[in-house]
């Protein structure tokens, strides 16, 4: 399996770009237009209806799109009624907490998100189950993806709650930018990492889940 099919399934460059761009509009027209909230926002929108027309015209699903464009439409919507700045940042501290609550609820319930991503791409579907080493493997792996998500939690939200706006505002933006593709990358590499890790060193790899109903037992030899 090619690590570029993965990040692109987990959103990719493609869609930190449509996710980090209408923040970066917001902030920038926030600043140049004397901290105007007002603008800002409508920029915002406007940037991500752009987007999301692009998207359409590439054949983009449907639905990612309609998704992107609303979490900047509530986005807006929350900054416009706050009248916070900062605020723009709250709907990604809420999906990314949401986000390593579902992966970390999966691991617990024995169906890592790692594992059924990839088992998914390489057709397995849920055979990788079967085989104890795998699930191990993806498990602890899928534990990464929870940093992940709660590192950016941790990152974003003294940004939202501080008190000096421009601060919060600017440096919240670029901290975004700079948890968004390098690191989804980062994650990557170290999962990939575990997972190698983990499985024996006589395990033929994700690829070839066993199944330890299929393996025979060898028969015991004549005295």
């Amino acid at each position: 399996m090619r690590q570029d099919t993965l990040v692109s399934l987990l959103g990719g460059k493609r869609g930190a770009f449509d996710a980090t761009a209408p923040v970066v509009v917001f902030i920038l027209t926030w600043m140049l237009t004397g901290n105007s909230i007002a603008w800002a926002a409508g920029a915002s929108l406007f940037s991500a209806g752009v987007i999301a027309v692009v998207r359409l015209r590439q054949r983009t699903k449907p639905r990612a799109v309609v998704l992107g464009l609303l979490s900047v439409a509530v986005a807006c919507l929350i900054v416009l009624y706050t009248g916070r700045a900062q605020d723009i940042l709250l709907p990604r501290i809420v999906s990314n907490a949401a986000s390593a609550l579902v992966w970390a609820g999966f691991i617990v319930f024995r169906r890592p998100l790692l594992g059924l991503i990839v088992g998914g791409l390489l057709g397995q579907k849920t055979r990788w189950r079967r085989d104890p080493d795998l699930l191990r493997a993806y498990s602890a792996a899928s534990w990464v993806w929870v940093a992940m998500y709660s590192l950016r939690v941790a990152i974003l939200t003294p940004f939202w709650n501080s008190d000096e706006e421009r601060l919060a505002v600017v440096a919240g933006g670029i901290a975004q930018v700079a948890l968004s593709w390098p690191l989804l990358v980062l994650c990557l590499i170290v999962s990939g990492w575990v997972i190698r890790a983990i499985l024996p060193k006589d395990h033929p790899g994700i690829r070839h889940p066993r199944d330890p109903a299929e393996v025979t037992e060898p028969e015991p030899t004549a005295p």
